[in-house]
């Protein structure tokens, strides 16, 4: 049963795994998720399931590939009977509570089949992907079709933010001199300040309702998830956070003429998204980038006042704390937007675990450079809180054995991460069936290899390459390299990934067990039978 230790889990939407100071950055200082670093370990190859929103979201809820839970896309539903991380939590009496984002969309048909109404405690947490929801809100709210009614609207409404869509035209949207309200959404916009004061930004106010939460806890450990809608798009931000960062601050940009001669067919449909287009005007970027900088400022400003909101609560020394990302954003880089490719940028996240427990003092401060997965977080959560984390069903691994030692640690040789784009004007651009729109990275620590179904392979060599501007999917020199990899892809796509009512060990106990329940198959007589059941021991 649960130990009494809490898991504050921190994530950023859209956060690049380079853009924090403890990561490198030269010009973005973050000291306060510095400091996080500092007590706890930096995970410098953390790699999400999916390099986009929704199914990488499903993975770190759930444990498990998204070739396992089946959420492809945004919007996809995560079929109703997933366990999540609620599930193995409440098993051992411990709250699992969503304050922020989750880009889930419940199996509604699956659970009208199954006769769940959404209003009963379990459709409730079934329709919430396991999250008892103090408050959740997505951060999309153009129309209100995405998430109708945020609490934030009314919260800025009451602080005297008035109109029809407080979420779009204060926080997301800029002013002119004259008095018009300038769009969040256009790139162009986004050196303005937002009209929404800094203190009412989306930021502190999911912050501030996170110790809302704690207000009103009790004695019940707790897991919540803390899920900041910042810094994804639209990319704004409110005074002074727009202007602390100019064009001399953005760094140089990674991409190659190299990347656009022959380049793979997805790549370059990728390419010619309208979002990669803006992102590849080098003016676009000196005008978002010190925003999304900005941001991000924002964000680890307000990670100072939470830590020393968790110190006065007496909470620090019983509580975990993990900040990361669902993906990361290209920013122009590889002549590319947004993010859903493998490239490191888009598929690489910040990781950073404080551990409280006097176990993981000598990792403090430390740098892990083992490949870790989002669903090794759930299995992590289990374990710290006292369970134990289920294996037939968990496909993560607990990190706890490296938040203890700094010695070497048994640890897995490749990371997988999954894509679908069959959502996207790519398939259409290159004229596919929608089953065919699948792309599969593995990597190990030198090697990323993406398989293209229907086409030719991509294939990265990290240690001479690091920023992937040398695809050689096609060059001959490297033929076995990719058979390695292709074979390795395929070996753990043969793996079970769907058998999770039986673990291995109760299988091992019944296998062989056919005489003993009485089904006699094969014996020709008597005697035959009675010498087996004496070589069973069952006489």
């Amino acid at each position: 049963m649960a130990n009494g230790r809490n898991v504050l889990w921190i994530m950023c939407d859209q956060l690049r795994f380079d853009y924090l100071s403890c990561y490198g950055h030269p010009h973005l200082h973050t000291p306060h998720i510095d400091k996080l670093a500092e007590r706890g370990v930096r995970f410098n190859r953390a790699y999400v399931q999916s390099p986009i929103c929704g199914p990488s979201r499903m993975s770190f809820y759930t444990g498990r590939y998204v070739r396992s839970h089946g959420s492809t896309w945004n919007g996809i539903p995560l079929r109703v009977g997933e366990p999540t991380l609620g599930d193995h939590l409440q098993e051992i009496g411990v709250r699992n509570v969503l304050v922020g984002k989750t880009h889930m969309r419940a199996d509604s048909d699956g659970m009208a089949r199954l006769g769940i109404s959404p209003e009963s405690f379990i459709g409730a947490r079934v329709a919430e992907c396991g999250f008892e929801v103090f408050e959740r809100d997505d951060g999309l709210h153009p129309d209100g079709s995405y998430s109708p009614n945020p609490q934030y609207d009314s919260y800025l409404q009451a602080k005297g933010y008035n109109g029809p869509n407080q979420w779009e035209q204060w926080a997301n949207s800029a002013e002119s001199e004259d008095g018009e309200i300038l769009s969040g959404w256009l790139l162009g916009h986004a050196d303005k300040p937002a009209r929404v004061q800094a203190e009412h930004a989306e930021t502190p106010y999911m912050i501030q309702r996170f110790k809302d939460f704690v207000a009103v806890a009790g004695e019940e450990p707790w897991c919540v998830h803390l899920s900041l809608i910042k810094p994804h798009w639209p990319y704004i931000v409110p005074a002074p956070y727009h202007d602390m960062y100019g064009a001399d601050d953005v760094l140089p940009v990674v991409r190659s003429d190299v990347e656009k001669q022959d380049p793979h067919p997805v790549f370059k449909a990728f390419m010619g998204e309208r979002v990669s287009m803006a992102f590849s005007n080098d003016e676009t970027r000196a005008k978002v980038i010190p925003a999304y900088m900005g941001l991000i400022k924002q964000i680890d400003d307000e990670i100072g006042k939470l830590m020393a909101f968790l110190d006065e609560k007496g909470l620090t020394d019983t509580t975990m704390i993990v900040f990361t990302s669902d993906h990361g954003d290209y920013l122009g880089d590889h002549w590319m937007g947004e993010k859903e490719l493998f490239h490191e940028p888009s598929v690489k996240i910040p990781l950073i675990v404080v551990d409280p427990r006097a176990e993981a003092d000598e990792t403090r401060g430390t740098v892990s450079e083992e490949l870790v997965e989002a669903i090794d977080l759930a299995p992590t959560f289990v374990e710290f809180c006292g369970g134990t984390p289920k294996s037939n069903v968990l496909e993560g691994r607990s990190l706890l054995p490296l938040l203890e030692t700094v010695e070497p640690v048994q640890w897995r040789e490749f990371a997988i991460s999954e894509y679908d784009y069959s959502m996207r004007n790519a398939r259409m651009d290159l004229g596919l069936p929608v089953a065919d729109c699948r792309l599969a990275m593995i990597m190990d620590k030198r090697w990323k290899f993406i398989h293209a179904e229907g086409f030719r392979p991509m294939l990265f060599d990290l240690e001479e390459d690091p920023q992937e501007l040398n695809d050689l999917g096609a060059d001959p020199a490297f033929a076995a390299e990719r058979e390695r990899m292709s074979e390795a892809l395929f070996t753990w796509y043969r793996k079970h990934h769907t058998r999770i009512t039986m673990t291995d060990e109760q299988i091992k106990a019944n296998a062989g067990k056919e005489l003993q329940a009485g089904i006699l198959i094969g014996y020709t007589d008597e005697e035959e039978l009675q010498e087996a059941k004496r070589e069973q021991g069952l006489l």
